[in-house]
């Protein structure tokens, strides 16, 4: 090796430690490289399997030289955190909600649009579609982002609960403290809608909801059961205010090392594994409903939306302009 090219890897074990040294020496020599992939969600979750799935066939095809290891849980962190390692190649695989990442690549921030989904087929057919593709391909042609797009997931309609009241009107929703995603955007939102907008991780929403930090949260079904804030929030309304798909990134760090070969089967199998999440997703729907029923949820259902839609106009006003094309193309999507 050239004298040059080993200050190369010496400046780059300094800026990025022994760990990316060893996993780019590692990967050059076609050893075993196990990626670590993060979500803030149980085991069994939709999207936990789904990646889970996804390791056990990418180490099958490659006769055990890649694989998956998967950190549930929030054990690395939050999204936030997930994304911020996923850019330095700490981590390989971040899977965390459109909301979360739209503050890095602007163009996601469209599906953060209050009721811009008809509903969650629709929203199916975006993300399967092209659109779904160009969006992904924002994130990995920006070279900013640090991370490639590797697929969209399902994360079903989100609906606001509390622990003080039912939630039947706009009007109830007054006053109320609620937890939404670091995205100015969602703020907005709930500030529109009369109460006060709280970001902060989702690391931290259960104790907020047991301490009275915030009165409520917004999310879906089974992310309200499985992580347990149903046990403290017993107040849930089908608001379903935000369809917001979630999205799996890779570290480009990591990325840029592997082989074509390796990146085009990584590519394949984060569609597969779309598809796949989704069948898992309406599984656990189904599981997350009979579960809050048995444990006496008081389950509000909202027949007339239009004074909610009304309500975030100026979400849509002052965000909505510079996304007109492409919530055109959402639109035409039938």
């Amino acid at each position: 090796m050239k004298r040059r090219d080993l200050l190369k890897l010496g400046v780059a074990a300094s800026a990025f430690g022994a760990t990316a040294f060893g996993l780019v020496k590692s990967v050059r020599a076609d050893a075993k490289l196990v990626l670590k992939a993060s979500d803030v969600h149980p085991p069994g979750y939709p999207t936990v399997v789904a990646v889970e799935e996804m390791g056990k066939k990418l180490e099958t095809a490659t006769g055990g030289r890649l694989s998956v290891q998967m950190y549930p849980s929030m054990q690395l962190g939050g999204e936030k955190e997930a994304i911020e390692q996923a850019q330095v190649g700490a981590i390989q695989i971040a899977r965390v909600s459109v909301g979360a990442l739209g503050p890095v690549v602007d163009d996601l921030n469209v599906f953060n649009l209050p009721f811009l989904f008809r509903n969650t087929a629709h929203m199916e057919k975006v993300i399967d579609g092209d659109i779904g593709k160009d969006l992904l391909n924002k994130v990995t042609d920006n070279p900013n982002t640090h991370l490639v797009g590797l697929c969209f997931m399902d994360a079903g309609a989100r609906n606001i609960y509390n622990t003080k009241h039912p939630i039947t009107s706009v009007a109830d929703l007054k006053g109320l403290k609620v937890r939404v995603m670091g995205n100015p955007m969602f703020v907005d939102m709930m500030n529109a809608l009369g109460s006060n907008g709280v970001p902060m991780g989702y690391d931290q929403v259960f104790s907020a909801l047991q301490t009275g930090v915030v009165d409520g949260a917004e999310n879906n079904p089974p992310s309200y059961v499985f992580d347990n804030h149903y046990q403290v929030a017993k107040y849930f309304t089908l608001t379903e205010h935000l369809i917001v798909p979630e999205i799996v990134v890779f570290s480009r760090k990591t990325w840029d090392t592997l082989s074509k070969a390796d990146q085009e089967l990584i590519a394949k199998l984060g569609r597969e594994a779309q598809l796949r999440e989704r069948e898992l997703w309406v599984a656990k729907e189904k599981e997350a409903y009979a579960k809050m029923k048995a444990a006496g949820i008081k389950i509000v259902r909202i027949a007339d939306k239009k004074p909610f839609q009304d309500a975030v106009k100026p979400v849509w006003d002052k965000y909505g302009a510079k996304y007109a094309e492409l919530i055109k193309r959402i639109e035409a999507v039938q």
